[in-house]
């Protein structure tokens, strides 16, 4: 049984970061992993040990073999040293719940708020995943909404106002904003601990789909046809302000029917993103479980190119092997 406490799951290694170029919940404002990379030592296939990029914040000598490695998967060799950029700790937040009769209204007001804002985070949680969360651990969410979007503004100026209108004008049946920020560490809590509630109800094959930001309505749409299509509990969570979504494909693995429905909704929703002009992974990169998707995004000669580059850095492929390249 996994704890709902979001203390037991804050904690992730450098290394793992840099190499699936992670995100999260503030990547809206503030960028993800390879924004903060200035240099880094990797140790190769053949042993060596090299240095790359540097100190500085612009360097632009020779190629940006950092970024090659960011996102590499351990594929190309191994990051035993980081230089990160440090930022000040952002200003205190404030926090605007909207709950929503529908997704396609959560999906458009993902849009305008985006279209004119840039709050430091915009989450979405669907009625599945906001009733995993209540059945866990109680927090009073509606869990009539079909949709509740949680944005987090530091920027001032009025922003957190203009996203709860936002909200309003794109259908939200109830907006509240809270500058506490004990109320809005519980709020953006719940969204945190989505993942380990909804797997209490089951086996999860967490997805990661992106799209562009006004596809978002169409991509979650097609989510609730496969899971009415397959029978399958696909409970959505997500980083809507970049359009990086979680749906969590559930179900019971001792029901060889139900294994069989599910990986065929994984499939559906992965095909479902990339049919409309999106990617198959946003930030957990592709590992074992969406190899066999990666040729359908990147194309023969891309995925030519991969190789090549792995070939390069390590012939006898001793770094992940068997991974997806």
């Amino acid at each position: 049984m996994v704890s709902p406490d979001p203390s037991s799951f804050e904690i992730c290694s450098i290394g793992g970061n840099l190499a699936t170029n992670a995100g999260g919940l503030c990547c809206v404002r503030y960028g993800v992993t390879d924004d903060y990379v200035l240099g880094m030592q990797v140790v190769l296939a053949d042993g060596p040990a090299v240095r790359l990029g540097g100190t500085t914040v612009k360097n632009v000598a020779g190629y940006d073999l950092s970024s090659l490695f960011v996102g590499s998967e351990g594929t190309l060799g191994v990051i035993t040293e980081a230089t990160l950029r440090l930022r000040p700790a952002p200003p205190a937040s404030a926090v605007i719940v909207g709950s929503f009769g529908s997704l396609g209204d959560a999906g458009r007001a993902v849009a305008a708020v985006m279209a004119a804002e840039r709050p430091a985070a915009l989450e979405l949680m669907d009625q599945a995943a906001l009733n995993a969360v209540e059945d866990a651990a109680p927090m009073g969410l509606d869990r009539t909404a079909a949709a509740l979007l949680l944005a987090s503004s530091d920027a001032g100026g009025g922003e957190a106002d203009r996203i709860g209108r936002h909200f309003q004008d794109s259908g939200a049946t109830y907006v509240a904003r809270s500058t506490d920020p004990d109320e809005g560490a519980m709020l953006m809590a719940a969204r945190r601990m989505a993942i380990p509630c909804v797997e209490r109800r089951g086996t999860v094959l967490i997805e990661d789909v992106g799209v562009s930001l006004p596809r978002i309505p169409e991509l979650l749409a097609r989510i609730q046809h496969t899971a009415q299509a397959r029978e399958t509990s696909i409970p959505v969570i997500g980083h809507a302000g970049d359009g990086n979504f979680h749906p969590l494909v559930t179900y019971d693995d001792a029901d060889p029917d139900a294994t069989d429905r599910a990986r065929a909704a994984f499939d559906d929703v992965m095909h479902a993103a990339l049919e409309l002009g999106g990617t198959i992974t946003g930030e957990h990169g592709v590992g074992m479980l969406k190899s066999h998707l990666l040729q359908a995004q990147l194309g023969d000669d891309v995925m030519e190119l991969n190789r090549r580059i792995k070939a390069a850095l390590d012939p006898h492929d001793i770094l992940n092997p068997g991974k997806w390249v």
